[in-house]
């Protein structure tokens, strides 16, 4: 599944994050670790889109800020509301920001002609599992509740993230189809990297142990910071891969990298999916490390992977 060697583009750029002389995030407190990760993935905004507005719901524990990117077509009123994107940023659960994600939701909702709805759910340790999950499930009901307030169309409703955050939104489609009601009411999963399962010992956590951009300490880490015991570790809402079914979800595309300590996982994800049940599209991309599809604007291959996302969620919503 990994290429010999890591993509030529994307090779300068891990040199010069590793050049900044950051430590890993598991040699850091949380707050250090919360501040450089704002510093390094918060950029200008770019690219444009028609508008952005911050707003927040009352959800299960407090109030949940999101930011809602509206294209072009969600601000015309003459034409049908467009398809909608409720999206959850990455940093195992511990760190990440609207801000840190701002990039690839202006890119999803440009390239999909999609309202990306971006939730700044809360993190952990602070709020640890199943916090998270419940922020997520009641964003996407939120969502569907008020999508056309903002020219969403809440029958052409998915769900998208990044790492952690793909993690939460297969939680938020498990959650509707054994809590929550019909898991048809959303109509797409678009899941990159996903941290699906907690075995550390797989091929991919051996090869790429030490990243990069991300290690197998680091997701040890995480995952400390996010369970409250090893008893969630058993729950398939923290952990997908413990589910006794994947079948009967929304159709999934799930996006893995070859040099990146996640790919069994995914691999493994989009596997079950196949067989028991759930329609999905496994977009491999072996010379990739994790959390590349944030580097378009420099990797070619990280361009055509997020345009390939973005033509899924079109096809599908």
């Amino acid at each position: 599944m990994r290429a010999d060697e890591l993509d030529p583009e994307l090779a300068p750029v891990v040199d010069e994050i590793e050049a900044l002389g950051l430590p890993e995030w598991h040699a850091l407190s949380v707050d250090a670790a919360r501040r450089v990760e704002d510093e390094v993935f918060s950029g200008d905004p770019e690219p444009a889109v028609a508008d952005v507005r911050d707003l927040a719901f009352d959800g299960p524990h407090g109030e949940v800020p999101m930011r809602v990117y509206r294209p072009e077509e969600a601000l015309n009123r003459s034409t049908p509301p467009t398809r909608t994107l409720v999206h959850f940023h990455g940093g195992g659960w511990t760190l990440g920001t609207l801000d840190s994600i701002d990039g690839p939701c202006r890119e999803l909702a440009t390239r999909a002609d999609a309202v990306v709805v971006s939730v700044d759910y809360r993190l952990a340790p602070e709020h640890p599992f199943p916090v998270a999950v419940d922020e997520a499930a009641a964003a996407v009901e939120w969502t569907a509740d008020n999508a056309t307030a903002f020219g969403g169309d809440p029958d052409r409703l998915g769900v998208s993230g990044t790492s952690a955050g793909a993690t939460l939104a297969l939680a938020a489609c498990l959650y509707g189809r054994d809590v929550g009601g019909d898991p048809a009411d959303v109509a797409g999963q678009f899941l990159l990297y996903p941290i699906a399962g907690d075995d550390f010992e797989t091929d991919s956590y051996r090869e790429n142990a030490d990243g990069p951009l991300l290690t197998r300490a680091d997701m040890r880490w995480f995952f400390e910071q996010y369970l409250r015991s090893p008893v969630d570790a058993r729950n398939p809402f923290a952990v997908p891969l413990r589910a006794d079914d994947l079948g009967d979800l929304p159709p999934a595309t799930v996006v893995t990298g070859g040099f990146d300590p996640l790919r069994d996982d995914g691999v493994a994800l989009a596997e079950r999916f196949e067989a028991e049940g759930t329609p999905v599209e496994h977009r491999h991309y072996p010379a990739m490390a994790h959390g590349f599809c944030s580097l378009a604007d420099r990797v070619d291959v990280a361009e055509a992977a997020l345009s390939a996302v973005a033509g899924d969620v079109r096809e599908r919503l």
